[in-house]
Parts: C-alpha cells; sequence; structure tokens
C-alpha cells in the first residue's frame, strides 16, 4: 500500500510540475507546435535516465523512492497521451508535416535524452 502513496504523491507533484513547464514553454515559443509537450518529454526522459542510475544501479534505493519518482513523479510529467492527441489534432488540422515532425523529435529525442541521462548518471 506504500507503493500507491509514493506513486500518488510523486504523480501529484509531476503534473503540476508538467502544467507550469509546458506553460512556461508555450508563453515563450507560442502554440503553433506542441512545443510544451515536446520539452517535458524530453527533459522527462532525460531524468528518467538519470534517475534510473542513481535509484537502481547506483544507489539501491527502496522500491517506494523508486515507484514515486519513476512511476509518480515521471509517469506524470511526461506527457504520452498528450503528445498523441497533440499529433492527432495536428493531422486532423491537415498539418501532416507538423504531426510528423512531432513524432520524429518525440521519439527520437526521448529516447536519445534518456540514454544520455544514463550517461551522464554513471559518469557522476
Amino acid at each position: 500500500m506504500s507503493n500507491i502513496l509514493y506513486i500518488a504523491a510523486g504523480g501529484a507533484t509531476g503534473a503540476v510540475l508538467r502544467y507550469l513547464a509546458s506553460t512556461a514553454v508555450h508563453t515563450v515559443l507560442g502554440r503553433g507546435f506542441p512545443y510544451g509537450t515536446l520539452a517535458v518529454n524530453v527533459t522527462g526522459s532525460f531524468v528518467m535516465g538519470l534517475l534510473f542510475v542513481f535509484l537502481i544501479e547506483r544507489l539501491d534505493a527502496a522500491i517506494e523512492w523508486r515507484a514515486g519518482l519513476l512511476i509518480g513523479l515521471l509517469g506524470a510529467f511526461t506527457t504520452f497521451s498528450s503528445f498523441s492527441i497533440e499529433t492527432l489534432n495536428l493531422i486532423e488540422a491537415g498539418a501532416h508535416l507538423k504531426a510528423g515532425v512531432n513524432v520524429l523529435l518525440s521519439v527520437s529525442l526521448c529516447i536519445l535524452f534518456c540514454w544520455m541521462g544514463m550517461i551522464f548518471g554513471r559518469q557522476i
């Protein structure tokens, strides 16, 4: 039961952080492209790689902390459902190139940044 409480606390925090980060990015770059979702997904992927190394490989952290941070916090912070609906909205609006760019950037950058987070975590 404690895992669920850690996940819930992490999820609430991650959701608020996602909203704040995405709003900040859209304030700077506008809403013509889902920049906010892309930014939180790339950032979240980097942090996922980094925390994975620290919590699992280095510290062997308690399952509650791993669940709260990796599943709760980052699960709520990264926004695959938002990515999906924004991509479909672009397609339905006839912006097929933007939709394709969004898919290509989101998938490739998130995998790249997760890997970079793991590399960074293993070097420090």
